[in-house]
């Protein structure tokens, strides 16, 4: 079957502010100290904005260094231009090691087990790969005291075919201002370069890093070789009730269109449930986007949209495939507009953390929730 070129729909679209993604990236940069490199977290399809949009903005940026959740992704990546370092942060089954090992990727490592079954599958090739330690996350990497971690590393070392280029631990609390949870943070970095000093006075000296956004805004070390930067970039805070030292644009806006406006009398009920009835004439908006698109079923009753500037409450629960919005003091409204569920309309803005916080999550859900059939379009202003 021929290729058929999809058209822009102007039903739900996402669009992706290239140059904001440019400035955000510079001031993420201006945060490191000497000596520490910065590395791209891209990982769920650039937290939903697009690896085919990010990736060659970033590139074009002089970024070299990327992190991504699979194998899948990282294959993505190379076919998109990437030639530089790679690091799989997830798990990649032991059986794709010779991928990883002709693809030139770096695999995180989480235990002697998982090392020893990756080598074997590996036949002789080598694969580049950095050891996790566990000091506090309680989630991927070796766990125990500085001396356990040491011995522990030692055993993988001595794993062939296993080239270990670094040690790396998440921050669980970095992006929290509470006295107890900066103490933890600062065990937490404490412990592996206990660990990376204990090495290094039996003549194994490897590199450690340890800061994501949170760590590189608030805890910044010159002692961690990266900085893994992921939701900073796109413009979203690690603590929306915690300033940043920097300045930050959200990338991503979400909109969709009027596609039928009705004028309804008092006491109708709007939408599936019957949860909400009318109490005064009213002129509804249906909206072309649901949550089949990425707009959280949660969010029924609770958010606004923005229609020529101005906020209009979602009426009712939201369908898979649309919304209602109350249009009734938004002179001029018509079939047509553009809505804009996150991002800026005139002097208004509802940001995906404002969504967020009424459902009782966080802003990295909602944008990496954007499903494919939102088209994602580069926008440069």
């Amino acid at each position: 079957m021929e290729y058929i070129k999809k058209p822009h729909l102007r039903r739900a679209w996402a669009q992706i502010h290239l140059d904001r993604l440019e400035r955000n990236l510079s001031k993420c940069r201006s945060l490191l100290p000497d000596g520490v490199d910065l590395m791209c977290v891209v990982k769920a399809n650039a937290y939903g904005h697009g690896v085919g949009n990010i990736i060659p903005c970033l590139l074009g940026c002089g970024v070299e260094k990327f992190a991504v959740s699979n194998l899948i992704e990282a294959i993505e990546l190379r076919e998109l231009g990437v030639k530089g370092d790679i690091l799989i942060l997830g798990y990649t089954p032991p059986e794709n090691a010779g991928v990883i090992s002709d693809l030139g990727l770096i695999q995180a490592i989480t235990d002697e087990d998982y090392a020893k079954k990756l080598s074997e599958c590996l036949g002789g090739k080598t694969a580049r790969c950095h050891l996790a330690l566990d000091t506090g996350m309680t989630r991927i990497g070796l766990r125990g005291n500085a001396a356990e971690l040491s011995e522990g590393v030692k055993r993988i070392l001595t794993v062939p075919g296993l080239k270990t280029e670094a040690l790396f631990t998440h921050l669980s609390v970095a992006d929290s201002a509470d006295p107890g949870d900066i103490d933890y943070t600062k065990k937490q970095i404490e412990l592996i370069c206990a660990v990376k000093s204990a090495l290094a006075a039996e003549g194994r000296d490897i590199p450690v890093h340890f800061l994501n956004s949170a760590g590189a805004a608030y805890h910044p070390d010159s002692r961690s070789c990266l900085a893994r930067f992921g939701i900073m970039l796109y413009g979203l805070k690690p603590n929306p009730a915690l300033k940043l030292p920097v300045q930050l644009e959200p990338v991503m806006e979400l909109k969709a269109m009027i596609s039928q406006i009705k004028t309804v009398e008092p006491g109708v009920d709007i939408s599936y449930g019957r949860k909400f009835t009318t109490e005064r004439q009213t002129k509804v908006a249906v909206v072309t986007i649901g949550y089949a698109d990425g707009y959280p079923r949660q969010l029924s009753q609770k958010a606004d949209v923005l229609i020529r500037g101005r906020r209009a409450p979602v009426l009712g629960r939201v369908c898979m495939d649309m919304l209602m919005a109350d249009v009734t003091d938004i002179p001029g409204a018509e079939v047509g507009d553009t809505v804009t569920l996150f991002g800026t309309d005139g002097g208004e803005t509802i940001t995906a953390d404002e969504l967020a916080e009424k459902i009782g999550t966080i802003g990295y859900e909602i944008v990496c929730g954007i499903s494919r059939r939102v088209e994602l379009i580069e926008d440069r202003r």
